[in-house]
């Protein structure tokens, strides 16, 4: 619904939910400059539980679009409905023409993005990236709240809610801990959805989880339905961790992770994720670097080493030895953990 005097703005989200934690940097900033403004996020089903767990967004729209695929028909019908929600403004974070075409088809007067592929018509505010400005992603984003593309100095950071009632629930399905006062567990996130260019291998996950152990934490594995296969591998090696891939949403993969005493994960979503919930976090960088995605928050640390071939942004490593990876010893991240 519609209110006289109030913008309505629109983003229109990435389905990697990675990017989807680091927009909330411009989620964050658009509403600073306009408290009174309704922000509505368009988002494929993957990613849209991030945006329910923005203070800042009024509502979360989902489109559901499988991946890769135009959906016409699917998109004109979306845009005829959002139609009736008169924004005034729409930001478009993909740079893919397919998902500019809603806030077109919907009449949206102002129409935000990034040059991406060849937009024109589609997008009436459309920018040219200056990667030497903008290095990282998050800057990317920000520089879209201001038409000179100038960045606050702090700028915020991604902050999402957690639920707390729905983590005690959790830990007492799941059977994952008698008392949480006493937590003191290590969420370990083996996968990436990108590809296996960017996942530590799972044997060295086990061993950090050993040693962790040893110290006495609980670790807990975290992976969507994808990564079942990973750490099944590392739940077999290390028997006394607690597997959750495959048992939990994205929703619940976040409360569960706000009870962490820190985490530890590749370059991925959950990495962001768990940042984003300020709980510390070392990110184990191979093909990617942190000098784009790196984690963020005064707790984040970074583990990576120096290779002639990184970064290549491969999804899978080119020259079929992953030593940028394999060359971080367990040993090396457990020094990084703090007791």
């Amino acid at each position: 619904m519609a209110y006289a005097g109030v913008n309505k703005t629109l983003l229109v989200a990435s389905a990697w939910v990675g990017d989807m934690v680091m927009a909330h940097t411009l989620v964050r900033l658009l509403a600073e400059q306009d408290p009174n403004a309704q922000l509505h996020v368009l988002a494929p089903p993957a990613t849209a539980p991030i945006a329910r767990r923005m203070r800042e967004v009024t509502q979360t729209l989902v489109l559901d679009i499988a991946h890769g695929e135009l959906g016409l028909a699917k998109r004109w019908r979306t845009a005829q409905d959002l139609r009736a929600h008169a924004y005034t403004t729409a930001y478009v974070l993909p740079n893919t023409w397919k998902s500019a075409l809603i806030p077109w088809l919907a009449k949206i007067p102002t129409r935000v993005g990034w040059h991406g592929e060849a937009r024109f018509g589609l997008l009436n505010r459309r920018r040219r990236l200056d990667t030497d400005r903008y290095p990282l992603m998050i800057q990317r984003y920000m520089a879209l709240a201001n038409p000179k593309g100038d960045l606050p100095d702090p700028y915020p950071l991604p902050r999402l809610r957690a639920d707390a009632e729905n983590a005690r629930a959790l830990v007492n399905r799941l059977d994952l801990l008698t008392g949480l006062d006493e937590a003191n567990v290590i969420g370990l996130c083996p996968g990436a959805e990108f590809g296996p260019a960017k996942k530590w291998p799972g044997e060295y996950y086990a061993q950090l989880a050993d040693g962790l152990i040893e110290q006495g934490h609980q670790v807990w594995l975290f992976g969507s339905p994808r990564d079942v296969p990973d750490c099944e591998r590392i739940a077999g090696l290390c028997p006394g961790v607690k597997n959750l891939a495959g048992h939990t949403r994205l929703e619940d993969a976040i409360d569960l992770l706000s009870l962490c005493q820190q985490v530890v994960s590749n370059d991925s979503g959950l990495m962001h994720i768990a940042c984003a919930l300020d709980v510390p976090t070392v990110g184990l960088f191979g093909s990617t670097s942190p000098r784009f995605t790196p984690p963020l928050g005064d707790g984040a640390r970074v583990v990576e080493i120096d290779e002639p071939c990184r970064p290549c942004f491969a999804r899978e490593c080119p020259l079929g030895h992953l030593n940028c990876l394999r060359k971080i010893t367990p040993e090396q991240v457990l020094s990084r953990v703090v007791p």
